[in-house]
């Protein structure tokens, strides 16, 4: 606990991030004892300006949480009307036929969606029932009971020097106290990176995987635009050796959502994902589609890609991880925010029952239980396959294997296969550069394909400069003396935001970081080889600004 003294509030149940697992656990613990005192925070500026996705929306955990959403005008006004899959080579595609696609592939049914606005639709209705809400209010540290058991969080710190300390604006910020408190931070949150450690959450799961997405909003020609369109691409230009995809959603306004995901275990330390997913908009599919229109947003996320196997215990003494802290998006759909809500309702429901009973800071059982036999676990254990397929046999091999492993668990109930392992970490994926060569891209003709600093603006990213770094380096030294000449310091590849550089000086090569930039995707510490970087939060407020992702 801090020695800073700061003053204390009471609630039931203390809530990190208002995305769609944190909203979805406020409500439902509303719906279940209105007299409950929950509370939401969220180190966006407001809810929805953090939040990114595909996204093509399974309404399921909606239907369950809402059930008369529509009449309440949540914003999921496209749906899925075509399902395309392409593989793709530089210069042409071949279109999979829809019938060999596993039945769980199907998008019939779900919805093109903004998830930001989704999520501001979900915060409307919660404050409605008497939930608050408090935006701009990052969770820099926990609180704990002299049990050991997670007390609380401290939210609201502003106002720090670069080296820390206090500066003449300094708020301390508030202790907000909860019997139980729920982490819905998305992937890689600072505080539950802290939980899972202490109480050893992961040792009976697999190593967690990830993806890193970027995303940009066009809006096209009304002629080529077809509303309800959803494609998705595998191939080039990321080949058959590293794997990964591609999407195109045609939302309304004429707008479509462009992106790729590339999978963070690829080997080549020289591979760019962002220049990948600037090249993949000059296929002449893409590039037909988008000339001569413009694009309005830019953003980037880290993905979860994990599956079942790598679900670590849920609940720690005093709360629970919700959502893409726990890991729970469903990789050949390409969808997680379902999972999130169930989460949430499952997390409400375990808390709700604890607190009945007069219990309080203890281990909700009930809840990681409910999330690995539930709806969630039998989404997820279907697919738990297909990454390490993928991994151990490239693009083509994990296709057929793994289209072929989803097939046999939709007719006969059972995997050949058992349960795979995913092995290694991505960091631990990363090889010395000298075992492979620089790629040379394409340079951004400034139509299609953009350098990164010019996008960066897209995504009105900003961060208070004298406040102190959040990406922090645990060695210094190790960029320069080990990354660099084991690695060619691949972060100033990874990144999508430009925040970390080289640069060549009087007195050798030195190490920038550019943290105004970061607009939070965590790829950093997800994929640095040496384990080095660890994200935390900035001051409330500051980041991204997503107007419609």
């Amino acid at each position: 606990m801090s020695e800073i003294e700061r003053e204390a509030m009471e609630y039931d149940v203390v809530i990190v991030g208002a995305g769609p697992a944190g909203l979805s656990a406020a409500i439902r613990l509303k719906q279940l004892d209105s007299d409950l005192e929950v509370v939401v925070l969220e180190k966006g500026s407001e809810v929805g300006a953090h939040i990114l996705s595909g996204a093509v929306l399974d309404p399921s955990g909606l239907d369950r949480l809402i059930p008369d959403w529509k009449a309440k005008g949540a914003p999921l006004n496209v749906p899925v009307k075509e399902d395309n899959f392409y593989f793709m080579g530089e210069a042409g595609e071949i279109r999979l036929p829809n019938f060999i696609m596993p039945p769980l592939m199907n998008n019939h049914g779900n919805y093109i969606v903004s998830m930001g606005n989704v999520c501001r639709w979900m915060a409307e209705q919660a404050e409605g029932m008497g939930i608050e809400i408090f935006p701009g209010m990052s969770c820099s540290e926990l609180v704990y009971r002299e049990d050991g058991s997670v007390k609380g969080v401290i939210a609201g710190e502003f106002g720090k020097n670069a080296d820390g300390t206090p500066g003449p604006g300094y708020e301390p910020g508030m202790e907000l106290h909860g019997k139980y408190v729920f982490l819905s931070e998305g992937v890689r949150g600072s505080l539950s990176k802290e939980v899972l450690a202490r109480y050893n959450l992961a040792k009976d799961s697999d190593v967690p995987k990830f993806g890193i997405g970027i995303k940009e909003i066009w809006e096209v020609d009304p002629a080529k635009h077809n509303e309800g369109e959803v494609t998705h691409t595998m191939g080039w230009p990321l080949g058959t050796k590293n794997t990964g995809g591609t999407f195109v959603y045609h939302l309304d306004n004429n707008q479509v959502y462009v992106g790729m995901i590339v999978d963070l275990n690829y080997k080549n330390p020289y591979l760019f994902p962002y220049m990948e997913f600037q090249r993949f908009k000059h296929h002449p599919k893409i590039a037909e589609l988008l000339t001569g229109g413009k694009r309005v947003a830019y953003g980037s996320r880290a993905v979860t890609k994990g599956g079942f196997q790598s679900i670590p215990e849920a609940a720690f003494p005093g709360g629970a991880l919700l959502g893409c802290s726990v890991g729970l998006v469903n990789l050949p759909r390409i969808k997680g925010n379902h999972n999130a809500m169930h989460s949430g309702i499952e997390a409400a429901e375990a808390a709700y029952a604890a607190i009945k009973a007069g219990r309080s800071g203890d281990t909700l059982e009930d809840y990681t239980a409910a999330l690995k036999t539930g709806v969630v676990g039998k989404d997820l254990h279907r697919v738990r396959n297909v990454a390490p397929l993928n991994a151990r046999y490239g693009l083509l091999g994990g296709l057929l294997l793994g289209g072929a492993d989803m097939w046999c668990q939709t007719l006969l109930k059972f995997s050949p296969f058992g349960t795979l392992s995913h092995g290694k970490t991505d960091a631990q994926s990363t090889e010395p550069a000298d075992k492979h060569k620089p790629i040379d891209y394409p340079k951004p003709d400034g139509k299609l394909s953009f350098d990164r600093l010019t996008n960066v603006s897209f995504a009105m990213t900003n961060h208070e400069e004298s406040q102190p770094c959040h990406l922090r380096l645990a060695d210094p030294s190790i960029p320069i003396d080990v990354n660099l000449p084991k690695y060619a310091e691949p972060a100033q590849r990874y990144c999508p935001a430009g925040v970390y550089e080289v640069i060549e000086g009087d007195n050798g090569p030195k190490f920038q970081i550019n943290f105004q930039n970061c607009v939070h995707c965590k790829t950093c510490d997800i994929k640095d080889p040496s384990q080095n970087i660890n994200w935390t939060t900035p001051q409330g407020g500051d980041g991204p600004n997503y107007p419609n992702m």
